[in-house]
């Protein structure tokens, strides 16, 4: 059983790669923070090939990234060059537009992935859908998470479960790990606290060990269920460094011995 390598979703800095000067300035602090791996999202106006050349630079390995879905159906033959010239082998989508979360939707989506998937399948890629919490809502018996995943083979979709997400609409993270057992490379790691605001409560996202999530139960399920990078991400770090953040959450995860 091998430990899945800690990565940086780079959504969380994606006020500082907006240019591509930013963009290398921002991989060199990712890589000092002691990351080997991350995912492209949020980038702004960038030759695919400069992007290859700042993260080798500092020694940086694209392994994932989050693409728009429209480019997948529309220009498919970019998107597999540019990750092609990264070595990216986990391409992946953050969402789908909300006129897919619906009873129809799951086989609209299913039905428009299935070239797509094929496609990447022989270039040596395959392909994975990111949850926000919304997937979770049921349609039936069953929420448009599960269905999607119930009529789709492990070689056409992949999972890459958003622990928080999962948490904040009411599901068990260690165990949508453990269902996705045989389909998850990914795995999108953020914690989430509570704090009080006057007579409120509100939930916030949170540095990995900082918050209530149940890391040693979701972490087994990562090792056991052959995930391979564990991506850190917050989507807000409520006006902390998103770099002390990253940085936090990758000692947290390096002092429980991962990589």
């Amino acid at each position: 059983m091998t430990k899945p390598m800690i990565g940086a979703q780079l959504y969380t800095l994606r006020a500082h790669t907006k240019t591509m000067p930013d963009i290398a300035a921002t991989l060199k602090k990712v890589a000092a923070i002691g990351y080997k791996t991350v995912q492209v999202s949020g980038f702004g106006p960038a030759d695919p090939k400069d992007v290859a050349r700042a993260a080798g630079d500092c020694g940086l390995r694209i392994v994932s990234t989050h693409t728009a879905w429209g480019r997948f159906r529309e220009k498919l033959d970019d998107v597999i060059a540019e990750h092609k010239l990264w070595r990216c082998p986990h391409p992946a989508i953050g969402g789908l537009s909300m006129e897919y979360y619906c009873a129809d939707g799951v086989k609209r989506f299913l039905d428009e992935l299935a070239p797509i998937a094929e496609k990447l399948g022989r270039e040596g890629m395959d392909f994975s859908y990111h949850n926000h919490r919304h997937e979770l809502i049921k349609f039936g018996s069953k929420n448009w998470l599960e269905q999607v995943y119930d009529n789709s083979s492990p070689s056409t979709l992949k999972a890459e479960i958003d622990v928080y997400w999962i948490a904040a609409g009411g599901g068990d993270p260690a165990w949508w790990v453990r269902r996705s057992k045989g389909r998850i490379p990914l795995l999108h790691c953020k914690d989430m606290t509570l704090i009080r605001t006057g007579d409120k409560c509100e939930q916030r996202f949170a540095e990995v060990g900082e918050g209530n999530l149940n890391w040693p139960a979701i972490l087994k399920e990562a090792e056991e269920c052959g995930v391979e990078y564990l991506l850190v991400e917050q989507d807000d770090c409520y006006g902390k460094d998103p770099f002390e953040a990253l940085a936090l959450s990758y000692r947290n995860l390096a002092g429980w011995g991962y990589k």
